[in-house]
């Protein structure tokens, strides 16, 4: 039951502690407008385009390939939502449960370096959008913009974030309808269009593992963005709400960028927005840009928290408040906009190498998370524990969890396929990378029979019954 309004206009107090139910507001669609109105943006539209610039995919394999990821990945992602009312604390807060409260240290370090990367990433994005319809003004200010218009979204916090989200809904989504009706109806696609690239194996499913990070990038956001909710919210509709949002508004600006990677001949996917959809770009491009900026609070946002989180595991008495959620927010946009300016020249290769390095990291967590959330505690936990310096009930490190988030970074590397590195099993497929499918399918059942042991044990105890 909602005891409290939202206000946008008032500067968050709250970090990285527990929600206190008085103060919980929100429903479920909230879930699907902050998910869909969010990923709709340059970054969605440039992922997309892979499929036809990178792995040289036909536009009907590249929409596969994009649905499938997408559709599957997500379900891992929206598992998450049900974890911020319960518990009411961020992910990387609640993940101290699963990996003690040192042994968290590592998972929450990794996921502080994925926010300041897709911060950087969105940046570029962002500030070159709008250097192709205003080309008299340098790149670097549209970049100070996009970065600064982050920061202040972040400052006043959650509820700011949401709102904004609800505008980027409609928004976006007539800028991306405008871009495919100008682009299918007005500038028209060549004769050849649909037989252009080829379908191949190796690239179908590298574009389904890009589709499926995507969505499974987005799980160490989820409570976040959900632990303002009231603790009865059900989490079948949380679950659907963010499921939906999530992939809705993922596919379709995707299947946008595929068309583009095929129309721009250089592969310029940004440059080929601004010259495929003639005097509508302006608009387009603005919205997009403003949209990034957006999606850039949220990553800010959560970067902010699990900074806080890093911190306070090794000064547990620090009690963190609004004012460290701004200086903090503040020393994280000028590390990322300082990678921004130095990466925008070889932003799509550089790009690439970092979501695909990032499958490999975040499957085994999410895995671990979600069967001990769902499968071994049932929800229950002692959230008190989380923020004790010995780690409460959960101790300082986890081995069981920590165990299997080795084993399924290591046991993914023979189907690794990267520009990097290409482990033997991926060259046996082929080229096909299913690194994050066996990921899941192993680490999933050997921490599940884990940790049952170790309770039954009483190594681990139980949390809250």
């Amino acid at each position: 039951m909602e005891t409290l309004n939202e206000n946008p206009t008032k500067i968050e107090q709250h970090t990285i502690y527990q929600i206190p139910r008085d103060q919980r507001h929100g429903r479920s669609m909230d879930l699907f407008t902050i998910w869909f109105g969010s990923n709709i943006m340059m970054l969605t539209i440039v992922t997309g385009a892979l499929a036809t610039t990178v792995f040289k995919l036909s536009f009907m394999s590249a929409i596969a390939s994009i649905a499938v990821g997408n559709l599957v990945g997500a379900i891992f992602m929206a598992l998450h939502a049900a974890q911020g009312p319960r518990l009411g604390v961020p992910q990387m807060v609640q993940t101290r449960g699963q990996f003690g409260s040192i042994g968290a240290v590592l998972v929450i370090g990794i996921v502080i370096i994925m926010y300041v990367g897709f911060l950087a990433s969105n940046i570029v994005l962002g500030g070159q959008s709008l250097n192709t319809i205003i080309p008299g003004i340098s790149q670097n200010v549209f970049l100070v913009m996009i970065a600064v218009i982050s920061v202040v979204a972040t400052i006043f916090g959650h509820d700011l974030i949401h709102a904004y989200a609800r505008v980027l809904t409609w928004l976006s989504g007539f800028a991306l309808l405008l871009s495919f009706g100008w682009i299918i109806f007005i500038h028209g696609l060549p004769a050849n269009f649909m037989t252009m690239n080829s379908y191949t194996t190796s690239g179908f499913f590298s574009m389904v593992s890009v589709g499926a990070l995507w969505q499974i990038a987005y799980a160490p956001y989820v409570s976040d963005y959900t632990r303002y909710m009231p603790q009865d919210t059900g989490a079948v509709p949380a679950f659907w709400a963010s499921y939906w949002g999530c992939t809705l508004g993922s596919i379709l600006p995707m299947v946008l960028g595929a068309m583009l990677g095929l129309l721009a001949s250089d592969g310029n996917v940004v440059g080929g927005l601004t010259t495929f959809t003639g005097p509508a770009s302006f608009l387009i491009v603005i919205i997009f840009s403003v949209g990034i900026a957006g999606t850039n609070a949220m990553n800010l946002y959560c970067g902010v928290l699990s900074s806080i989180t890093l911190v306070q595991t090794f000064a547990p008495d620090w009690k963190a408040g609004p004012a460290a959620r701004v200086v903090v927010a503040i020393a994280i946009t000028v590390i990322g906009l300082f990678i921004a300016i130095f990466a925008a020249a070889n932003f799509l290769t550089n790009y690439t190498n970092f979501i695909l390095l990032l499958l490999y990291v975040l499957v085994p967590w999410t895995a671990v998370n979600l069967v001990d959330f769902y499968l071994v505690r049932h929800g229950d936990y002692d959230v008190a524990s989380f923020f004790t310096r010995d780690g409460g009930v959960y101790g300082k490190f986890n081995k069981s969890a920590i165990f299997c988030y080795i084993l399924g970074i290591l046991i993914q590397l023979p189907f690794v396929n990267t520009t990097l590195y290409t482990g033997p099993v991926a060259n046996m497929l082929d080229g096909v990378d299913i690194s994050w499918i066996v990921g899941l399918c192993v680490v999933s059942p050997v921490y599940y029979f884990m940790a049952q042991k170790a309770r039954a044990l009483n190594f681990v105890p139980s949390g809250l019954q």
